[in-house]
């Protein structure tokens, strides 16, 4: 299920809900960054729900795969979970490098990924 955010600065942000099932593979993200295209989004929301496991487990390189495609076709992401448990170290800095590099950002709630995701138009 997606779910449309129109924001303050006009930015049309696709919200891809927690009851849409896993994201398994990177050809699977490429199919909802084709049909948010298609739709007019300039971002997309994911929950922490929506990643397989794998995703998390940077030595599978799911996490890479994944998130290529949005450096690849140059559309922010916002992935929404509670991340200040994590334990790998390298996680929590892939964390922060991507935080810091702005294209895909780890974040708490919907009001902070539509806020980062409102600059991008």
């Amino acid at each position: 299920m997606i779910k449309y955010h129109d924001t303050p600065n006009g930015a049309k942000i696709a919200e891809i809900k927690p009851e849409s099932g896993l994201i398994n593979s990177a050809d699977e993200m490429l199919d909802i960054l084709a049909n948010s295209w298609y739709n007019g989004c300039h971002g997309i929301i994911l929950h922490e729900e929506n990643l397989n496991r794998n995703f998390f487990d940077l030595k599978t390189g799911l996490a890479g795969e994944i998130l290529q495609k949005f450096s690849n076709y140059r559309t922010k992401l916002a992935i929404i979970g509670d991340f200040s448990e994590v334990k790998s170290k390298s996680l929590r800095d892939f964390i922060r490098e991507s935080n810091n590099r702005g294209t895909i950002n780890f974040v708490p709630s919907i009001t902070e990924a539509l806020s980062i995701l409102d600059q991008v138009k």
